[in-house]
C-alpha cells in the first residue's frame, strides 16, 4: 500500500455512487475511493447501485454479493430496499457523488449520530465561471450542514484526481520495450510499437469519425489507432467496411488500427501514457489525459440544449490560455486550430467562430504541431497540479470537521 507521511487521523468513509450512464460515475469514485484508502490510509466503504458496470472496472468484483472487500475498500450493493442502519454503522465523512441522493434511511440514522458527519455533495466537473463561488458552499439539511465540494482547473475548487504514480508511468511507458510489453499482453504485434505515432481513441458516436480517420491513413508517417471497444465501434466499422474483433489490426495505407477489448483502470492508465495523443470522452478519461501531461482532444458527453457546449467553451479558454509561447510565427497558431479541432470534434455549431476558425479541423496540421501541444500539455498539467489533487484537498477539508 503507497502511503504519504503524516496521514491524517484514520476516519470512516461511506461513498455512495449511483451508475447513471457508461462508466464515469463508478470509474471517478472507484479511484477516489481507491486513493482514500493508499494514499491517505483511510478506511473507505463504497456503496454502488451497478456492480456489473463496477465489474468491467474492477474484475475481481463478485456482482452477486451485496458485501465484499476489493484492495483494502468495503464494496456494498446499494439497492432500493435500504436497510436499516444504528448511527454508529455511517460514516464519518459522507460523500454523495455526483448529486446523487443519499438514501432517506441511512441519512436518518447520520442525523442520530453523537458527532456530526462531514456530509459533502462531490459535483460534477465543470470550467465554467461561477464553480469557485459555490465550492464549499452550505446546506441546511435535517438540522445538518452538506458542503458542495467542486472539483476545478482554477484556484477556489478542490482540483482534479491525481495519483504521484502517474508521473513514474508516463516515464516508463515513453519506454519502447514497455510499449512493446503493453501491446503483447493484448495480443498485438510488438512491431506496432514502432509506429510513428500511437493514438488512442475512445469517444461516443460521432460523425466527424470519418474524416479524422481519412486524415490519419493520408498521414506521411506511420499511424498506430488504439481503440478500446465501445459506442465508437460501429463507426469505425462502417469506415473499414468489416465487422472487428478484439485483439485484431486493421490496415488502411499508412493507418494502423487495433482494436482493444474494454479494460481496466491500470490498463488504461498505461494506454493514455504510452500514446502520443488520446481522444477521450466524458469526464474520467478526460481528466486522466491532463493529469498524464499528455495532448488530448475531449468528446463531452452530450447534454439537451446542447448546455454542453457551454462548458466546452468554458474548459478551452481556461485550457488554451497561454498557448502562445509554445507558437511559432510561421505557422497558424495553436490556439486556433485546436478550438476548430475541439468543436469539430463535438459537432458544435459554428455560426460564431471562437477566434474565427474554420469549421473544420486541419487534423494534417494539428498533428504537424503535436511537438507544441505536447510542450503545452506539460505546462498545463504542471498548472492543474498546483491546485492540489481532488482526494487531498477532501482529506484536508474533512479532517478538520470530524
Amino acid at each position: 500500500m503507497t502511503v504519504i507521511p503524516d496521514l491524517p487521523p484514520v476516519r470512516h468513509w461511506h461513498l455512495f455512487c449511483r451508475v447513471i450512464d457508461n462508466f464515469g460515475d463508478i470509474g471517478v469514485c472507484w479511484r477516489l475511493a481507491r486513493q482514500l484508502r493508499q494514499q491517505h490510509g483511510q478506511q473507505v466503504t463504497l456503496w454502488v447501485d451497478d456492480l456489473v458496470s463496477f465489474y468491467a472496472l474492477c474484475p475481481a468484483l463478485d456482482i452477486n454479493q451485496a458485501e465484499q472487500q476489493q484492495q483494502g475498500i468495503i464494496i456494498r450493493h446499494w439497492t432500493e430496499d435500504f436497510a436499516q442502519l444504528s448511527p454508529q454503522q455511517t460514516g464519518d465523512v459522507v460523500i454523495e457523488a455526483f448529486a446523487c441522493e443519499l438514501p432517506a434511511r441511512y441519512i436518518a440514522a447520520m442525523a442520530q449520530r453523537r458527532q456530526a458527519a462531514c456530509w459533502i455533495n462531490l459535483e460534477y466537473l465543470s470550467a465554467e465561471d461561477w464553480v469557485p463561488g459555490f465550492h464549499l458552499s452550505q446546506s441546511p439539511v435535517h438540522n445538518m450542514s452538506k458542503t458542495f465540494f467542486f472539483p476545478g482547473f482554477v484556484a477556489g475548487t478542490g482540483g482534479l484526481l491525481y495519483e504521484p504514480e502517474l508521473a513514474l508511468l508516463s516515464q516508463h511507458m515513453a519506454q519502447p520495450l514497455a510499449r512493446q510489453a503493453f501491446l503483447a499482453e493484448f495480443g498485438l504485434a510488438e512491431t506496432l510499437a514502432g509506429c510513428a505515432l500511437q493514438i488512442s481513441l475512445f469517444a461516443y458516436e460521432n460523425p466527424a469519425l470519418e474524416g479524422l480517420l481519412d486524415a490519419l491513413a493520408a498521414h506521411p508517417q506511420s499511424v498506430h489507432l488504439l481503440v478500446p471497444a465501445g459506442r465508437i465501434s460501429a463507426g469505425l466499422d462502417a469506415w473499414l467496411g468489416e465487422v472487428t474483433a478484439a485483439g485484431n489490426t486493421y490496415r488502411r495505407a499508412s493507418l494502423n488500427i487495433s482494436v482493444m477489448p474494454f479494460m481496466s483502470q491500470q490498463r488504461y492508465d498505461q494506454l493514455l501514457a504510452m500514446c502520443d495523443l488520446n481522444f477521450v470522452r466524458g469526464e474520467e478519461s478526460f481528466v486522466r489525459a491532463q493529469m498524464l501531461g499528455k495532448p488530448m482532444l475531449w468528446h463531452i458527453y452530450r447534454q439537451e440544449d446542447d448546455a454542453h457546449l457551454l462548458k466546452l467553451d468554458a474548459f478551452l479558454q481556461h485550457y488554451l490560455h497561454g498557448t502562445k509561447r509554445f507558437e511559432s510565427g510561421d505557422k497558424p497558431s495553436l490556439s486556433s486550430l485546436l478550438i476548430t479541432a475541439f468543436r469539430h470534434w463535438n459537432q458544435a455549431p459554428l455560426a460564431a467562430p471562437l477566434n474565427g476558425s474554420d469549421t473544420h479541423a486541419d487534423w494534417a496540421e494539428v498533428l504537424q504541431q503535436l511537438p507544441l501541444w505536447q510542450a503545452h500539455s506539460q505546462a498545463w498539467q504542471q498548472q492543474l497540479l498546483a491546485l492540489g489533487d481532488l482526494a487531498s484537498n477532501l482529506v484536508h477539508y474533512a479532517t478538520d470537521r470530524v
